[in-house]
């Protein structure tokens, strides 16, 4: 790449779209992309001491100073699910960028149908699985998106971030289950509490993403269940404690759910909803699985919790696909090349 890559928005601790924001900074600098990062207003110390230490410049300005950006005007501009970003996408038109928009969701918001009524859509868009692209692109085509200007891209994981430690579980140790999610309702099933309640004794649930909403919509937290806030604990950190993690989800269906890959590269095998991305990510199986039922669910976390070989063969085998094939940074930087290459 002889071009310097503008990116609109700034990592954070919580929420798929800011983790994986800093790991595809990563990826990039890896194979020695210059990166200018604009935060969307403000810059938090913290993460601009370590964008720099990766070797990625920052760079503060306000909206209406867009235009006094050295090199900004008629550069690829990249911005990962960031509505303070579509509320000022005009004037990044203005400045004749070249716009790639990566959004995590399965819809629009609607600030972006307002942006492409007025001015169409942007010039290239990044899907992370199949199933988000067929619901977007019949979307985006209302607004004169043509097929050509979308490319899937698996989001980054730098494996280093999640050290592969599996966790051991011997007949009558305790059974821990949990998940990591937005504090969403429509995140959750409704029989959350049902579900947990059925999985193979001794057991405990531990989810990070909670609310008092939550509480409220689904039922307070059971005496053996442990729900921390966002931001309670480090994903890598909680994962460390599960046994396994079972994902039954409500009405919002997952795109590509980066827990998943975190799972994988973790060690702790996955329990997730037939549906949307995990069906792309998971090998019923082998890899993980694949559950349509409550029924379901209960029967595939009492064969994890029951066969411990099964368990820790399925832990390996997820690794090394995660290694081989869902998250090689080769493969995926290769994407990217792909997609700046035809700007």
């Amino acid at each position: 790449m002889n071009e310097r890559i503008f990116v609109v928005g700034y990592p954070g601790e919580v929420g798929g779209a800011n983790t994986e924001l800093w790991h595809t900074l990563r990826l990039w600098r890896r194979f020695g992309v210059e990166v200018t990062v604009i935060p969307t207003w403000t810059t938090d110390p913290r993460w601009q001491s370590r964008l720099e230490a990766i070797g990625c410049r920052t760079v503060e300005t306000r909206p209406e100073a867009l235009h006094r950006v050295a090199g900004l005007a008629g550069s690829i501009v990249v911005s990962m699910c960031n509505t303070r970003f579509l509320a000022e996408a005009a004037r990044f038109r203005q400045l004749r960028c070249r716009i790639v928009w990566v959004g995590c969701m399965n819809w629009l918001f609607p600030a972006e149908r307002l942006h492409y009524r007025q001015f169409g859509p942007f010039d290239r868009y990044v899907f992370q699985s199949r199933y988000q692209q067929q619901e977007l692109c019949s979307q985006l085509r209302r607004f004169g998106f043509r097929d050509e200007q979308g490319y899937i891209i698996r989001g980054a994981l730098m494996l280093d971030d999640f050290p592969f430690r599996p966790r051991e579980h011997r007949p009558g140790d305790v059974f821990t289950v949990g998940r990591i999610s937005r504090a969403a309702v429509d995140k959750y099933s409704p029989r959350t509490w049902v579900l947990y309640d059925r999985m193979p004794a001794p057991r405990r649930a531990r989810i990070l993403g909670w609310s008092a909403e939550l509480s409220r919509r689904l039922g307070a937290p059971p005496p053996w269940a442990e729900c921390l806030p966002p931001g309670g604990e480090s994903p890598g950190a909680l994962l460390g404690t599960l046994d396994a993690l079972v994902h039954a989800g409500g009405q919002a269906v997952e795109n590509w759910p980066r827990v998943g890959l975190e799972a994988m590269a973790s060690g702790v095998p996955l329990v997730a909803d037939a549906r949307g991305g995990w069906q792309e990510m998971i090998r019923s199986g082998k890899t993980g699985y694949l559950c349509a039922t409550e029924e379901e669910f209960v029967a595939c976390a009492s064969r994890l919790a029951a066969d411990e070989p099964h368990r820790q063969a399925m832990i390996h085998r997820a690794r090394a696909v995660l290694e081989q094939e869902l998250a090689r940074p080769e493969a995926i930087f290769a994407a990217w090349q792909g997609l700046w290459c035809r700007l």
